[in-house]
């Protein structure tokens, strides 16, 4: 027999019974029956029941096991009695009566239970993180993570996808997040970065000819943590593909999502087909590009409702800018001065001066509150209609220049639907969010700048770049987002050097910089780029979803903290002299920093 095991603890079955079993793994769970010990053992694989009474050679050693212990046991596998069977997991129906007992290692006190699943300080959890992932919620995540990359690699290279690995140390790139950097020991004062995406790489990998990409991808970007972004680092699957247009993007893409989250959505049902929503549809409609489609609210604008009205807040401002609309946001079953007086109270705690409320209490009465009173009855009832609204519901109010409300809007939006209950939980709701901008205006700079990826192709090429309003052209871009949640970001890449230098010249960009920071890509161009484009979903967030979580955390095997450290590690860790000698480089830190 096997030094540590004949079988896992997942493994024994009712075919098993009479036979002679070796089992290794982790003490779950010690129950005391009046002398006659339970032991549940865990190992990767599952939990199997051991046994053990007074009359047991192993009962004096059983006595003394503590939680987490790792032992070995020698039993006999014979049938739970009929009452005791466990029908919830794999080998509910047998258990182990031990003839023996070793101790292979002993466990110190814990500093939180591996049994159930209580929450815990994420710094107790993080720095603990190798206790943390026996817990069984946690396993389970990281168990299924590993079989949606699994499946995903298999899926793609189905799909006549080739698999490449990019490099890791890289130059530093002006656009996106901050960069890692990384100094260079043998070029002095010279630094590498890490990759926050490997766009470029990718690129170039069609213009070597390769025409269909994939990898899943380490990213690196020094941004602040959230619940739906790590850290530091995450992965991506990245696509690329030559030869495509923006559709041909969708068609390889969407089968795999759709089918990725049939597979391990546990029978929630996937949007069939993915809607293709423009941006300033998807603003105006649900106040962000990252809609949850399972909420059912749109929005509307009803300005020509309150121009020149008795709502003189309204109908003031619209007089006075011709840019100011009025946004409804109905709210089914919301037909109550309670709710309407408590989502205004919310608006006032997200620092808005309020938020005008019409409710229908009944189809005689009409609509009620202020606002009603103030505009008339016929208004209203233009409203209600315009809404799709009667007796028990509300519509509530914002105004202003739309891209100064409309993310509040979407907020609003969410609120509404969460607090009546209108939001279908139980499944996933994708969407392709398409005709991004291709540049915005930088407030702070007070110049055009990249909208999203310098890299796109903006539609009408080149013409529209000499010939249109920056802000007026929209580029081949396009984001895929499910429950909220924006999985990824894509494009049709520009593959014409002369858009590109043209496409930075606009966004402020002197030529130089352009060759400095992106002279591989430029010279690329200019020997025979094929049309190309693709899209990198993020992996994490795609794993979170299916999980159920809410946070990455749940889903990364070793994640930082907030702050962006590695509590268990130690990192980020101070240098040795000698190491920062090597590297040629000198701390300027404040005395606050270096205490």
């Amino acid at each position: 027999m096997h030094l540590y095991r004949s079988h896992t603890c997942g493994a024994l079955r009712q075919t098993d019974i009479g036979a002679e079993a070796r089992l290794s793994g982790w003490v779950h769970r010690i129950r005391d029956h009046g002398g006659l010990l339970f032991i549940d053992l865990r190992d990767h694989y599952g939990i199997t029941q051991i046994v053990a009474d007074p009359d047991s050679p192993a009962f004096a050693q059983a006595e003394t096991l503590r939680a987490e212990w790792v032992i070995r046991v020698d039993g006999v596998v014979r049938e739970r009695p009929g009452e005791t069977k466990n029908a919830a997991i794999a080998t509910g129906a047998v258990e182990v009566f031990a003839n023996a007992i070793e101790v292979l290692s002993k466990a110190d006190d814990l500093p939180l239970p591996v049994f159930g699943d209580a929450e815990y300080p994420e710094e107790t959890r993080l720095r603990y993180r190798f206790l943390d992932l026996r817990r069984e919620r946690l396993h389970r995540n990281i168990v299924r993570r590993g079989q949606i990359i699994s499946w995903i690699r298999k899926r793609m290279n189905d799909g006549g996808f080739a698999e490449f690995q990019t490099p890791i140390l890289t130059a530093s790139s002006p656009e996106g997040a901050r960069d890692f950097l990384v100094p260079s020991r043998l070029h002095p004062g010279k630094f590498y970065a890490l990759p926050q995406a490997p766009q470029q790489f990718k690129q170039l990998l069609m213009i070597a000819g390769f025409d269909r990409y994939f990898q899943i991808a380490p990213c690196f970007r020094d941004e602040d943590a959230r619940a739906d972004r790590s850290p530091g680092e995450f992965y991506q699957l990245d696509i690329e593909m030559s030869f495509v247009t923006q559709e041909d993007v969708f068609q390889a893409v969407e089968p795999v999502l759709r089918e990725l989250f049939v597979e391990f959505g546990d029978g929630r049902p996937v949007t069939e087909v993915f809607p293709r929503i423009p941006y300033a549809e998807a603003i105006r409609k649900y106040g962000s590009d990252k809609p949850d489609l399972r909420n059912p609210i749109e929005m509307q604008s009803v300005t020509e409702q309150f121009a020149g009205s008795g709502f003189k807040v309204f109908a003031n401002m619209i007089a006075a800018d011709k840019e100011t609309e009025i946004w409804a946001i109905p709210a089914k079953s919301g037909g109550s001065r309670a709710f309407c007086d408590r989502m205004n109270a919310w608006a006032q705690g997200e620092g808005q001066p309020g938020l005008g409320y019409i409710f229908w209490r009944d189809e005689e009465e009409g609509g009620a509150g202020p606002v009603a009173k103030n505009i008339g009855p016929e208004r209203t009832a233009a409203i209600a209609s315009q809404l799709g609204l009667a007796a028990g519901d509300a519509a509530f109010f914002v105004a202003g220049k739309p891209k100064t409300f409309a993310a509040f809007a979407g907020l609003a939006r969410n609120k509404v639907a969460r607090d009546l209950g209108l939001v279908d939980e139980d499944r996933f709701a994708f969407c392709w969010i398409v005709d991004f901008p291709m540049f915005e205006w930088n407030d702070e700079e007070k110049r055009v700048d990249f909208s999203h990826n310098p890299f796109s192709m903006p539609q009408g090429e080149l013409e529209a770049l000499e010939t249109k309003d920056p802000l007026t052209i929209n580029a081949y871009q396009y984001d895929v987002v499910c429950n909220g949640i924006e999985l990824s970001s894509g494009a049709i890449r520009n593959h014409k050097p002369e858009i590109m230098r043209r496409a930075f010249e606009i966004a402020g960009y002197d030529q130089s910089v352009l060759e400095s920071k992106f002279g591989g890509m430029l010279r690329a161009l200019q020997y025979g780029a094929p049309p190309h484009g693709g899209i990198a979903p993020g992996i994490d967030r795609m794993v979170m979803l299916l999980c159920g979580e809410e946070n990455l955390r749940e889903v990364v095997v070793f994640p930082m903290n907030q702050k962006a450290e590695d509590l268990l590690m130690g990192a980020p860790s101070e240098a040795t002299p000698k190491q920062l000698r090597e590297l040629h480089i000198r701390l300027n830190l404040s005395p606050q920093q270096a205490s």
